[in-house]
């Protein structure tokens, strides 16, 4: 075994059911690898080995956001500087091949050369909250959505009388009388069955408007406690403020400027230039939930303000589409949103830059 003269880094190829870790020294060297179970002992275990071996410096872990989360989280506890690292690319894996130990390798020397890695979203706190009410109240939204669509389908094709009876009525109002439908007659008869199928899918849609509406009102106020700010902001809703929330994390310093979360929401433009062609492509990268965030607000700032209309005009006679002047747009609500997440962190340390122009001011 080689013996460490430095700083041990450590590196993890993460998995549902078993973590491989790898150590290795200063330069490079490999030291060990061994396989641990996704367990709270198992973690621990994981880094005993790791520490066995010298002074750790940093571990580089796959899939922060997923398989690596809870592993990722124990190390922190702990005070291990954790990076998140990309799995190796399909070049390299073509020429060295493909194993666990092979990529937890490849893991710890990312982190130590700092290539493909950035420090990893803290997941706890209220934001981590946030992110968990959300999972459910956007499940619920689909269902209400699919709900809304099956009852509609079912009176497009069911019975005539009944479906010139429903068919003047409003969303709202046609889901209220359907869920106050009453079936006297047998259910082999069609009218009889589509009546009580309708009663069930109103049902369930005024269920799950319910409870949209409850998460809506406890996000609310996890959103006001964590960035007071954010709602205030013009097209930031409970919604896209719990997007834009749960993208940046509950540590956004660890983003050195605005454009480093233009990056991560995917509004910064990516270069596309050759000899005398200056030009910049779609950026297809980032949290595509915080890029659809950008858009609503970016959309709200060319319903409501007078300023981003007339920046709408100015780019419209400059020869742009649509699409394209709203990509140019989304870069300024980010900033503005940046500029908050950064003030509200708990752990910002340093004042946050000066507050950008919206488009189109002087």
């Amino acid at each position: 075994m080689t013996v460490p003269t430095g700083p041990v880094t450590g590196g993890v190829d993460t998995h549902s059911q078993i973590h491989h870790a790898a150590a290795i020294d200063q330069v490079g060297r490999p030291l060990g690898d061994r396989e641990f179970p996704t367990t709270p002992a198992g973690y621990r275990a994981l880094l005993a080995w790791l520490r066995r071996y010298g002074e750790l410096g940093r571990v580089g872990v796959e899939g922060t956001g997923a398989y690596g989360a809870a592993l990722a989280r124990e190390l922190r506890a702990e005070g291990v500087v954790v990076v998140e690292v990309d799995r190796p690319n399909r070049q390299t894996r073509a020429a060295l091949g493909k194993s666990d130990p092979l990529d937890a390798y490849a893991a710890a020397r990312a982190a130590l050369t700092d290539a493909r890695s950035g420090v990893p979203k803290s997941r706890d706190g209220v934001v981590e909250a946030i992110r968990a009410l959300r999972v459910a109240r956007r499940g619920a939204v689909k269902a209400r959505t699919q709900t809304l669509n099956q009852l509609k389908a079912l009176l497009l094709t069911g019975p005539a009388e009944l479906r010139e009876d429903l068919r003047h009525l409003s969303t709202p109002a046609l889901v209220q009388a359907c869920a106050r439908l009453r079936a006297p007659g047998p259910l082999r008869d069609p009218t009889q069955a589509t009546k009580v199928t309708l009663r069930r899918l109103a049902r369930r849609h005024q269920h799950l408007t319910a409870e949209i509406t409850a998460a809506d009102a406890e996000l609310k106020e996890l959103v006001t406690t964590v960035a007071p700010g954010l709602l205030s902001l013009l097209g930031v809703g409970v919604e896209v403020a719990g997007q834009l929330l749960t993208s940046a994390g509950n540590n956004p310093d660890r983003m050195r400027c605005e454009a480093a979360f233009a990056h991560l929401c995917g509004v910064a433009p990516i270069p596309a230039s050759s000899g005398k062609t200056h030009r910049h492509r779609l950026n297809r990268g980032g949290d595509r939930g915080a890029n659809n965030a950008l858009y609503t607000v970016a959309l709200s700032w060319i319903r409501c303000d007078p300023r981003t209309r007339r920046y709408l005009d100015h780019r419209t006679a400059e020869g742009l589409s649509k699409p394209e002047i709203i990509r140019c747009l989304k870069r300024y609500p980010a900033r503005e949103v940046y500029q908050v997440l950064v003030t509200a962190s708990p752990s910002s340390s340093s004042p946050p830059p000066h507050r950008p122009q919206r488009a189109g001011q002087p």
